[in-house]
């Protein structure tokens, strides 16, 4: 193998000469070589950025996170849910290396986690305010940008675009008193992504935001992952992670009771329930096709029974006379999903006894 080829090829590729098992497009300047793979090995299509092994956390005789293990690809928008005091932010202030995990393993870009080597490539922006009340903005901004190892001349270069942005120019020589909460979240979404981390932690991003912000914000979220950036976001708020993410782990006691891609999860819970819209319907419907979940003039929300397909209530509508305007699945909502799996658990968690 040529050495551009070996500098160049991912080295969880297997590389030949003229064999046909998967053909691939070449994507080397050599137009004359084919790169193929063998299928029958697991090959990720995207590296994971971080991967979270059987964490642990104490404090006192609480479990503040057990046993959570969670992998999360490069560029992707990953959702971290669960309730308050669910173990969210301890979790993150283990991932960020402002506590040290008890027990468990952090690989960060397919090293060791190193807080002190890795925290550059990190930013992080806790639900709390984390900003010098009486600093102006402009002088704040630069600071914790030179803190995350930027010069003085790009700190100011990049600030000003960011403050173009989000609509913030006039702010330079405001203080941060001065402030609404809504205003201090954007100035400290823009601190935390200024230096061009490989992981961005959002923690509650959107709190105190009006839907004009919001917007903007998660507009940006989109375009940094879009250029390469992952971003954890982080919250309690079901109906903001379905907007905006693919992948989710939800958390509930220091506990992951969920995982993985929003799409299948939504398939794995859905309970076979249909909307149907009509120009109008019977007085009665009798049948043991379906059974009627809510009705309401000229709309139907029915559970099929059994091994009923969507055909077969279709053809009964049909048979019936009945104009149908649309027919659709109804899948369940990640509030509705979360609310099913934590229902019947105490509200707070219970001290537990911790072995020694």
């Amino acid at each position: 193998m040529q050495p551009w080829m070996e500098k160049e090829l991912p080295v969880n590729w297997r590389v030949y000469w003229h064999k046909s098992i998967t053909t691939c497009k070449n994507s080397f300047s050599n137009p004359s070589y084919i790169h193929t793979f063998d299928p029958l090995k697991t090959i990720p299509l995207h590296m994971n950025i971080l991967e979270v092994h059987n964490l642990k956390k104490y404090f006192a005789t609480q479990k503040a996170v057990d046993d959570i293990s969670m992998n999360i690809e490069q560029g992707s928008i990953f959702g971290l849910l669960g309730p308050n005091g669910a173990g969210k932010t301890t979790l993150l202030r283990m991932i960020t290396g402002i506590f040290y995990q008890d027990s468990g393993e952090i690989i960060f870009n397919g090293k060791k986690f190193d807080p002190e080597k890795d925290v550059e490539h990190i930013g992080y922006m806790p639900e709390e305010r984390g900003l010098y009340k009486k600093m102006k903005i402009g002088e704040q901004a630069v600071y914790l940008a030179q803190l995350k190892g930027l010069s003085k001349a790009d700190a100011n270069a990049k600030i000003k675009t960011w403050f173009e942005k989000l609509e913030m120019e006039s702010w330079w020589n405001k203080k941060v008193e001065d402030l609404s909460k809504g205003m201090s979240q954007k100035l400290q979404f823009v601190t935390t992504v200024l230096h061009n981390p490989k992981l961005i932690i959002l923690d509650e991003p959107f709190s105190g935001l009006d839907p004009v912000n919001a917007n903007l914000i998660k507009d940006e979220i989109f375009n940094l992952a879009k250029n390469g950036a992952t971003v954890i976001f982080s919250t309690h708020r079901m109906e903001q992670v379905e907007e905006i993410c693919r992948h989710i782990v939800l958390v509930n006691k220091g506990q992951k009771i969920l995982d993985g891609r929003l799409a299948d999860i939504k398939d794995n819970f859905k309970e076979n329930i249909y909307s149907i819209n009509a120009g109008s319907l019977p007085d009665q419907i009798i049948t043991s096709l379906f059974e009627i979940v809510k009705q309401t003039p000229g709309k139907l929300l029915i559970r099929l029974k059994g091994n009923t397909k969507t055909n077969d209530v279709l053809q009964y509508f049909i048979n019936e006379g009945v104009e149908l305007h649309s027919f659709n699945e109804v899948l369940p909502s990640l509030n509705e999903i979360f609310i099913k799996l934590v229902e019947g658990t105490t509200a707070a968690r219970q001290f537990q006894k911790i072995p020694n």
